[in-house]
């Protein structure tokens, strides 16, 4: 929290720590997840609109931070070298003009965020919302981010309303959610790709080469966490948390829920 101010980026991680500590609250959490696939169904018929096109050349190593509150985020494998970014609103009574695109360059980084009112401003950390803003309630707005990215180039996702899907990408990911599941399906997972997933109501799912190795974390309070790899187990087994090691270790893969399932499968 800051002053005057909410930060979305920095929140997320805090908010799920804070209901992991109150299991009266499954209840009032399980409802979000329920009315977001309401809302999907409602988005078929929706009006849409490509509100910003971004492609460029972005340096290995760097990142590309998409910072979102209402709306998914899908990311792919760049298979030219660059990095493309599109975001597309959607709507059916809300007025697509009241969210605006932002999109800035932070040295060879690459930031593009979804503003949903007038006192809203984005950063690394997240989207920061003035306590004195009033939101429009009526305003159904989404924002739908596509993301192609080169081998490389590192991906910093987050949303609060809206799933994420990861597919094909070879690269670090970091990628947040509150009412939303999170797929992933990774190619060859360097030495130094660490992966993190965390959302509060739904469920994660992470599809993984044979060859896969990490030093693996899996949790959720509110169902079941399963792998096909075999694991040298850290710590008590239970059916909601596992620790250890796959493979080799070369890596760091981390994935939590309160509400859902995760899972870890193998490809070849």
């Amino acid at each position: 929290m800051l002053s005057r101010r909410f930060c979305i980026g920095t929140a997320l991680r805090s908010t799920a720590a804070a209901l992991l500590l109150t299991a009266t609250l499954t209840a009032t959490l399980t409802a979000p997840a329920v009315a977001q696939d309401r809302d999907r169904d409602r988005d078929r018929d929706s009006q849409r609109d490509d509100a910003f096109i971004w492609s460029g050349t972005i340096p290995s190593g760097r990142r590309v931070m998409i910072k979102n509150i209402n709306g998914g985020i899908q990311v792919e494998r760049s298979t030219n070298g660059r990095v493309e970014v599109r975001a597309e609103k959607r709507w059916r009574r809300g007025n697509p003009e009241d969210v605006r695109i932002e999109q800035q360059k932070i040295g060879d980084d690459l930031l593009v965020c979804a503003l949903f009112s007038e006192g809203s401003r984005c950063d690394e950390r997240g989207i920061q919302t003035d306590r004195r803003t009033k939101w429009n309630d009526r305003n159904d707005v989404s924002v739908r981010f596509t993301v192609r990215v080169p081998d490389g180039v590192r991906v910093d996702l987050s949303t609060v309303n809206g799933g994420v899907e990861v597919t094909g990408v070879n690269n670090e990911v970091d990628a947040r959610t509150v009412n939303g599941s999170i797929t992933g399906s990774m190619g060859a997972v360097g030495r130094a790709d660490d992966l993190e997933y965390e959302t509060v109501n739904g469920a994660i799912t992470i599809e993984l080469p044979a060859t896969f190795g990490a030093q693996l974390e899996l949790s959720t309070v509110n169902g079941r966490v399963s792998t096909d790899f075999p694991i040298t187990m850290s710590g008590t087994l239970s059916p909601r948390h596992i620790r250890g090691t796959v493979g080799n270790g070369a890596t760091r893969l981390r994935a939590s829920t309160v509400n859902g399932s995760v899972t870890l499968r193998k490809i070849n």
